[in-house]
């Protein structure tokens, strides 16, 4: 598993790919919406569609509830609203612009929790 500096590295990767519309219409496929984490550079089958990596050393599983690790695209099943909304659900119910929304705020929001897990407990001393 990724440490936590690492996971902080990607994850501020992928929130600066997204704002710099890097999930935008690819120029290989324009036909095709680009595919969250999956046409990313963080994706470890990035630009390879045979797919060589197993999704389970992706740094993205530490995400994926339990119960959706075993499916094709795991990454897919990671809860972005506190609904419990994924990307899956966005691509079978909603809009890119709602689906990107979400994913800014899951990544904020997840870069601030690791940051203040990464900062370990404050102690205050008089």
């Amino acid at each position: 598993m990724a440490k936590t500096e690492e996971v902080l590295e990607l994850l501020r990767f992928e929130l600066q790919f997204l704002e710099d519309g890097g999930y935008g219409r690819s120029p290989h496929t324009p036909t095709r919406p680009s595919l969250i984490f999956e046409d990313s550079p963080t994706c470890l089958n990035f630009d390879d569609a045979t797919r060589p990596h197993p999704c389970g050393d992706c740094f993205l599983m530490q995400f994926v509830p339990k119960d959706q690790c075993q499916r094709s695209i795991p990454c897919r099943h990671i809860p972005l609203t506190g609904k419990g909304e994924t990307i899956d659900d966005f691509y079978r119910n909603g809009t890119q612009v709602g689906l990107e929304d979400a994913l800014k705020q899951w990544l904020r929001a997840t870069i601030a929790d690791l940051e203040r897990k990464s900062a370990g407990p404050t102690h205050r001393f008089k």
